[in-house]
């Protein structure tokens, strides 16, 4: 049975982890990307990057926030700076992440995650929460359409909080010819799954257009709950919603959704 993903390609040994997983699972998955991503306000992000001792630590929700840090440090020597003086520094604090993709790119900059195995910003935030709380405020580099769960849960515990909008999502230009393309090849797929509810809103309408009544039979899968109620909100029935954001736990639930069920 095949499975179509809405997401990057993420290569772990040559072949993107979900893929491997569902194939492990005797599913046949397929990628497409549905959104890019523009990078915003990185030299004001630097210049705060550059006073760690400002902050109590960082939060990073998302891969792409700490892309940012990425970013900020290509530019004129700054790794340089991050790597003799400021890695150190920073290293002292706790940094907070969503996931273990985000925890693994914050290992690539020298720091130590806490909370990685927080599967949603709710979660995280219920992390930060239980420890003592830092008399600096945290650092949140974060996108556009960040949640508001996670400041709220902090304000309303007394943890100071300062967020920049360091990236926007903006639709992936190849979004339609792609889909064109799959469903010519490879017809209607037995699931979709969805990994954020931008990545629904700006596939949904293609989705639909080329299903037609056959939407019906398809088994859609979410990431997480947000994704999930994001489905819901476009009266999508969710056939699955992964118990942790990985990618052994969505194919195990898109394997459940697609079993026969028994009478």
């Amino acid at each position: 049975m095949k499975v179509l993903l809405l997401k990057d390609a993420k290569e772990e040994r040559g072949q993107d982890p979900y893929v491997r997983e569902l194939g492990l699972r005797g599913l046949e998955a397929t990628l497409i990307p549905v959104l890019s991503f523009e990078f915003l306000s990185l030299p004001t992000f630097w210049e705060k990057l550059s006073r760690p001792e400002g902050y109590g630590g960082l939060i990073f929700t998302s891969p792409r926030a700490v892309e940012a840090v990425e970013l900020s440090l290509e530019q004129d020597g700054k790794s340089e700076v991050w790597r003799k003086s400021l890695r150190e520094t920073w290293s002292a604090k706790p940094v907070y992440v969503v996931g273990n993709a985000t925890a693994s790119l914050v290992k690539k900059l020298g720091l130590e995650a806490e909370g990685e195995s927080s599967g949603n910003a709710e979660k995280l935030a219920e992390c930060i929460c239980s420890r003592e709380p830092p008399a600096l405020p945290l650092l949140f580099p974060c996108g556009a359409l960040k949640g508001e769960v996670l400041p709220q849960m902090l304000k309303d515990k007394g943890i100071p909080m300062e967020s920049i909008i360091v990236y926007r999502k903006i639709p992936h230009p190849g979004i339609q010819v792609n889909l064109d393309s799959y469903y010519s090849k490879q017809g209607i797929p037995a699931s979709i799954a969805f990994f954020s509810p931008s990545g629904l809103t700006y596939s949904l309408e293609h989705i639909r257009e080329l299903s037609g009544s056959s939407i019906e039979q398809i088994k859609f899968a979410a990431i997480g709950p947000t994704t999930a109620r994001a489905l819901a909100a476009q009266g999508l029935p969710v056939s699955c919603t992964a118990e942790s954001p990985t990618p052994q736990a969505l194919a195990a639930g898109i394997r459940t959704a697609l079993q026969p069920h028994s009478s």
